[in-house]
């Protein structure tokens, strides 16, 4: 992978746009390229120095009576001749433009894009520095934007959890498992930072509360989609007591003796399936293991469950 490509990207991976694998590939990246983690840790104190600012949502009624306007002048926009249609006059567009909904729009994202870039590369520039630190910071909003998760600590012995986590500046939170913003903290740390360890640290406090909905839901993304096998057994040890009775939970596992790329995960998900090991379509991955799969082990062990079924009448 090229760096100039990671630069390009440095942006949908701290809003969270870039798809999965291409995430992951960058991931690896930075971590052997010091110019692009020192690119993409700049980026970040960008994304927490924009996320200040709080965003005001237009009031309905100034929506309603928007979108009213908007559509009687669609109605009353006549339609010019063929001459017209062929000759540009930029005056005529620019009047135009009001009654463009969606040319509006991309002019608008495309000017907010370049306004972006253009505060990006003046942070990011040395001689530039010190005039952005030097001016007084305004207060976080309320609900300041989380940027990352630093640490996940449980105390021994309780279910008190202490979360570091930044959004400006490092802060932090205590509460017990049952506290709803220690959950979502949780949930994000699981699912977003870059520190395998921190995941590490959360997916093995929310295993501790496997009945939740949610942290179900994060337990089988991360067996889906976490790069650290550590954190993929951590969550499909967890998974093991619903395989019988939730579906999703099955199929998650039955991905994972599929398809992943950890022997280790791909043993434990063959044994947790022994409860379900008689239903027709554990029955046919396992026969297609026994049959094919590259791992001598893998192949061996589904053999044997196959051998303990009963025949199909």
């Amino acid at each position: 992978m090229k760096c100039e490509w990671v630069k390009d990207n440095i942006v949908l991976y701290v809003y969270q746009e870039l798809e999965d694998g291409a995430r992951h590939e960058l991931e690896q990246h930075v971590f052997r390229c010091p110019d692009c983690a020192s690119e993409l840790k700049a980026m970040r104190a960008f994304h927490s120095t924009v996320s200040q600012t709080p965003v005001s949502d237009p009031t309905p009624n100034l929506l309603a009576s928007s979108r009213m306007r908007l559509q009687e002048a669609l109605e009353t926009t006549s339609q010019g001749g063929l001459v017209n249609r062929l000759t540009f006059d930029p005056f005529h567009w620019l009047r135009q433009i009001r009654f463009a909904p969606a040319l509006a729009a991309a002019i608008f994202m495309v000017g907010f894009g370049g306004g972006i870039g253009a505060t990006y590369q003046f942070l990011h520039n040395p001689a530039t520095a010190g005039v952005i630190n030097a001016q007084p910071s305004t207060p976080a909003p309320q609900q300041a934007s989380i940027t990352g998760i630093r640490s996940v600590v449980q105390q021994p012995g309780s279910n008190q959890v202490t979360i570091k986590y930044d959004t400006v500046s490092t802060q932090e939170a205590q509460g017990s498992l049952n506290d709803q913003r220690i959950q979502q903290l949780l949930l994000f740390a699981a699912r977003n930072n870059m520190n395998s360890g921190v995941r590490m640290d959360s997916v093995d406090v929310l295993t501790q509360n496997p009945d939740d909905a949610k942290i179900r839901e994060q337990l089988i993304f991360s067996l889906r989609y976490d790069s650290n096998p550590g954190v993929r057994l951590k969550a499909i040890d967890s998974l093991g007591p619903f395989v019988k009775d939730d579906v999703h939970v099955r199929d998650a596992i039955l991905a994972a003796l599929v398809n992943d790329a950890n022997p280790g995960v791909r043993t434990e998900a063959l044994r947790l399936l022994g409860p379900v090991k008689a239903d027709s379509s554990v029955r046919a991955i396992l026969q297609h293991l026994a049959d094919a799969d590259q791992n001598q082990y893998i192949r061996s062990q589904a053999r044997t469950v196959i051998a303990q079924l009963p025949e199909i009448d």
